[in-house]
This record gives C-alpha cells, sequence and structure tokens, in this order.
C-alpha cells in the first residue's frame, strides 16, 4: 500500500470563486483546462492526521494517475470521472474538490452536485466548497438550497462573507443570473438584517437589471447599518448620477469627505460629479486640496490640468501638467495637452515638439493626428501629408482614420475630387463603414453628387437610427440644397430630440425655419446656436437672418467678429458676396 507520503501529483488549489469565472466561461474547445494543467513541479501532499486513512489501494492510485493523465491530453470527461471515483473510495476532500473544478469546467451540472456533496460531507465547513454549493444551486434554481449554503458561509467564515458573496454575484450577473439571485439575497436579508453586504449586493444587482429605485432602496438599507462605507456612499452616488440628480451626488459625497475626510477615492468621485455638473471652481478647490495632502497624486494633477483647459485656463493648466513630465506613467499624457495648450497659442513648432513627444502607442496615434490637423490649418501641406504616410506605416490598424484625415487634407487644399474618390476607394472595402461613410457624404456635397451625400447618410440612419450627426447633415442639405422641407424637418427635429443643446443642429433647425419663412423662431434658434458655439458658419446665417430683419448693424457687427477670426472661410465670403456687397 502506498501512502499519501510517496504519493505525488500536482493537487488543484482554490482559495476563491474568481478562479469560477474562467471556469463558467471558458472557451468550447480548450487548448489546456485550468482545472487540470500539470504544474511544473509536483506538489507534495502533505500527510493527514492521524486519524484519517491516508493509504490509497493500487486500483485508486492507478485510476488518479489515469486521471490526470487524461487531464494533459485534454480527456477531461475521463478525468473527471477518475477524481469522482476517487473521491468517492477516498475520505480526502481535495478529490471531491478537483472532481467539482472539473465539473464546473465542462458545465457538468450533475457531476458538480455530487461532487459538491461528496466534498461538503468530507469537509463541511470548507468555505470554497460552500461557495461552489451555493453557486450551483443559484444557477439551477434551487433557492432553499441556496440560502442554507450562504448562511453557512455567513456563519463559518463570517470574516470573508462580504468578499464571497461579491465573488457568487459577479459569477451570476455575467450568466444574467441577477433576478433569482436577488430573491434568495431578500430571504437571507429577512433572516440576518444587520448584514450591510446582503444590502450592497443587491443595489449592484437591481442597478444591472435596470431598477434604480429598488437598488437606491437597497443602498439605503446598507447605509443604514454601516453609514461610513465608502463603497456604498459611492454606489449611491453612482445611482444619482445615473438619475441625472447631480446636485443630490453631490450632497452624498460631501457628507462622505465629511465623515472620512482622508478618502482620496472618495474627493475624486466627488471632484468628477462636480465636473459632470460643470461646478469647476469647486473641482479645482477639490483636486487642490487633495495634490496638497498627496503630492504623487499624479491622476488628480492631470484631472486638475483638464479643469483649467476646460475653463481656459492655459498658463495654470500647464503649470498642473509640467510636474507629470517626471514620471513615466504621465509623461505622454502630460506631454500632448501641454502640446494641445501650445496649439491654442498659435505656437506651431512648440506644438508639434511636444506632440512628438508622446510616446504611448494609444496617445501618440491622437498626437500624430493633431499634429497633421494643426499642420494643414496652417497649410504646411507638405509636411502634413509626410505624417499622414509615416502615421499610415506605424498605425496600419487605423487605416480608416488615416483616410478620413487624408480626404480632410484634400479637402484644406479645395482638391475636393481627390478627396471623394479617396474615400470611395476606401468604402469598397469596408462598404459599411459609418466613418467613411460620413465623411464621403461631406465630400459628395462639393463635388455636387448631391445622389451620393443622401444615400451615404440614409445608410448610417439605417444602421445607427440615434446617429444625431448624420440626422442632422441629411436634414441640413434638405434644407439648405433642395426644397424639401418637410423631410428636412423631420430629420431635424430626430436629431433635436436626441440633441437638444447641440450647436450644430440648433444652427440648423433654425436654418431651415428661415427657408420656411418662419423669421421670429429661426432668430431664436440661431441665436441660441451663436450663444453655445461662435462657429464661422452659424455666424453666417444668424447674421443673414438679422440683415433680413433690418438689423443691418447687428449683423455686419456678428459678421466683422467672424471674419477677423477666419478670414477665407467659404461662408462667410459667400454672404459677404451675396448680402453686403451684391453690387461688386
Amino acid at each position: 500500500m502506498l501512502t499519501f507520503r510517496l504519493f505525488i501529483f500536482r493537487l488543484f488549489s482554490v482559495t476563491t470563486l474568481v478562479l469560477l469565472y474562467g471556469c463558467a466561461s471558458a472557451p468550447d474547445k480548450p487548448q489546456v483546462s485550468d482545472a487540470v494543467q500539470v504544474a511544473d513541479k509536483p506538489a507534495v501532499i502533505k500527510p493527514k492526521p492521524k486519524d484519517v486513512n491516508t493509504s490509497i489501494d493500487p486500483d485508486v492510485l492507478f485510476m488518479l494517475l489515469t486521471a490526470e493523465l487524461a487531464g494533459q491530453r485534454g480527456q477531461y470527461d475521463i478525468a473527471l470521472e477518475g477524481y469522482m471515483e476517487a473521491a468517492k473510495r477516498v475520505h480526502d476532500p481535495r478529490f471531491a474538490e478537483r472532481a467539482a473544478m472539473i465539473a464546473m469546467y465542462l458545465k457538468n451540472g450533475n457531476k458538480l452536485d455530487e461532487a459538491i456533496k461528496i466534498w461538503l460531507r468530507q469537509d463541511p465547513n470548507n468555505a470554497t466548497a460552500r461557495k461552489f454549493a451555493a453557486l450551483s444551486a443559484l444557477q439551477a434554481g434551487n433557492k432553499a438550497a441556496a440560502v442554507e449554503h450562504i448562511e453557512s458561509l455567513l456563519k463559518n467564515d463570517p470574516a470573508n462573507f462580504d468578499k464571497a458573496l461579491l465573488e457568487l454575484a459577479g459569477v451570476l450577473q455575467k450568466a444574467n443570473k441577477s433576478a433569482p439571485v436577488l430573491e434568495v439575497l431578500d430571504t437571507v436579508a429577512a433572516r440576518h438584517p444587520n448584514q450591510a453586504i446582503v444590502y450592497f449586493v443587491e443595489a449592484l444587482l437591481a442597478t444591472q437589471m435596470d431598477k434604480p429605485d429598488l437598488a437606491a432602496a437597497k443602498v439605503a438599507e446598507a447605509l443604514r447599518i454601516q453609514p461610513n462605507w465608502d463603497k456604498a456612499l459611492m454606489l449611491q452616488a453612482q445611482l444619482a448620477i445615473m438619475s441625472g440628480h447631480f446636485d443630490q451626488a453631490k450632497t452624498v459625497l460631501k457628507a462622505a469627505v465629511q465623515k472620512s475626510p482622508d478618502d482620496i477615492k472618495i474627493k475624486k468621485v466627488l471632484a468628477q460629479v462636480l465636473i459632470k455638473n460643470r461646478d469647476y471652481d469647486e473641482a479645482i478647490t477639490l483636486y487642490q486640496a487633495i495634490i496638497k495632502a498627496n503630492p504623487q497624486e499624479s491622476e488628480s494633477r492631470l484631472a486638475l490640468g483638464l479643469v483649467y483647459l476646460q475653463e481656459d485656463k492655459p498658463d495654470e493648466a500647464e503649470d498642473a501638467l509640467t510636474p507629470l513630465l517626471k514620471d513615466p506613467q504621465w509623461q505622454p499624457q502630460a506631454s500632448y495637452y501641454l502640446g494641445k495648450i501650445a496649439e491654442q497659442d498659435n505656437d506651431i513648432p512648440k506644438a508639434l515638439a511636444w506632440y512628438d513627444k508622446v510616446n504611448d502607442e494609444r496617445l501618440g496615434f491622437e498626437a500624430g493626428i493633431a499634429a497633421v490637423g494643426l499642420l494643414g490649418r496652417d497649410k504646411q501641406f507638405a509636411q502634413a501629408e509626410n505624417r499622414v504616410v509615416a502615421l499610415a506605416k506605424k498605425y496600419p490598424q487605423q487605416k480608416e482614420r488615416i483616410v478620413i484625415v487624408q480626404a480632410e487634407l484634400f479637402s484644406q487644399q479645395r482638391q475636393y475630387a481627390k478627396a471623394f474618390e479617396l474615400l470611395s476607394k476606401a468604402l469598397v472595402d469596408e462598404p459599411d463603414n459609418k466613418g467613411l461613410l460620413y465623411a464621403r457624404a461631406l465630400m459628395a456635397e462639393h463635388v455636387g453628387k448631391l445622389d451620393v451625400l443622401e444615400a451615404d447618410l440614409k445608410k448610417i440612419i439605417a444602421q445607427h437610427p440615434d446617429n444625431a450627426e448624420a440626422l442632422n447633415a441629411l436634414g441640413y442639405t434638405l434644407a439648405d440644397k433642395t426644397t424639401r422641407y418637410q423631410e428636412a424637418e423631420g430629420y431635424l427635429q430626430r436629431a433635436l430630440k436626441l440633441s437638444p443643446d447641440e450647436a450644430v443642429i440648433l444652427d440648423s433647425y433654425g436654418w431651415l425655419q428661415f427657408k420656411l419663412g418662419n423669421t421670429a423662431k429661426a432668430l431664436d434658434y440661431l441665436q441660441r446656436a451663436y450663444g453655445k458655439q461662435k462657429e464661422n458658419e452659424i455666424a453666417g446665417h444668424l447674421a443673414e437672418v438679422l440683415w433680413f430683419l433690418g438689423k443691418k448693424d447687428q449683423a455686419k457687427k456678428i459678421y466683422n467678429e467672424a471674419i477677423k477670426e477666419a478670414p477665407s472661410d467659404r461662408y462667410l465670403l459667400d454672404f459677404k458676396t451675396r448680402i453686403l456687397d451684391p453690387a461688386q
């Protein structure tokens, strides 16, 4: 007879249910199962206490060796049978654990239940076994058994109950089992009303199920029991944000900061809420306090720099971002945004130098695109095109964006036919590509192919009915280039419903109203659009309506401000030719 002192094989160790994520969603044809993979060095199994018979007869030993070999070869059904039989014959829970892992991997519910029963019979207080049992019961819809196993986890391993419950919820959320888990937890909560974690997990599940009111009620219960729990407070704030109640989120998080003044996580979430609520000054003050208390808090330093940029405070933004250049993790972001600051100052060499220092792969591409755009606007087309060629070689996976940038360069040089041809060629390989379709639609207008423009935009809308950009482009074109005003209004009303505060959509709708003769309504929409974004075409539309209404001084003022900033803008020059100097 051989004892465990002599018997050596790798025992698959399971300490947390996190490993079940892989098993529950494993591919149908795995290369090597996590459950039966052989280690480089087999683990020596420690002998059991003297009162346990640890000897294995030759038949069982042969069975285990066969199971281990079968696992190595991917024959998991054979491996499962071997470990199951060993678990039945030898009083050692590790065989049942191994069998349960393989059964879980194979999604063999019957064998899993059988292995778990043996495992729990041999080691009834084993927390991992109880997790398996609870998971299996929940997946099978056996609510009474699930409650029993969850209560056992609470009784026998209270220190790790929070973690165990979150792990179970995580696995079952992925399997779309939130509703039955919620019912089970309701029972657990009724029996153990002072367990905050139960209510918290219920709140998470209700959030996933798109039941915000239920989620809010559950997280409130969790906070009743544990008022200073940071995760629950942040979830409560998140629920308020999801409902659009930013003031409520602010109130919750400010109270949380007062209760836990040293908790950086809560402060950072509060700062994000302040930004979302456009309370930029408060966000700046909070980030400054975070950085003062934690000088190495680079993430907050970057966020502070971005808020300064939002507030059009480039000097303060530069001061915030510059220290990040010494941190390799944050240097790419700092360089990128310092390039943006230099670009705003129209310091082209400095901006290009910063963009060229961005060495992160994702941001490196964005910096390259920004550099091309900057050179194009400065009419340095040869340099811009050279950079596009370099980007195409370095980032072949970004073919769509690069083609669109190349087309924009052609457009800036008024080589519209070249841009249209380039985009049409790209669409041969990707006929449904939304970005390419939209870009070609814009070029189609310039080459007089309104039929192509309409077809491309309608194709986007058919595939993406809520694409406000395409709806606006089609509606505006129909209003501006045709007399199909009723169709135009339909598209623009849909766009407005999706993005009611978007300046270009307000402008399009205002321009349509002018075409329809609704001048008062047109003026209202165009003034709102211009108030949000002083864009050249919006300025031209507003000036034309004001001129038509006899408010010529106002029209000239808006035109003069716009033409000063964009002396070569096509639309503004057209306005000058048609309206201001019609005789010339």
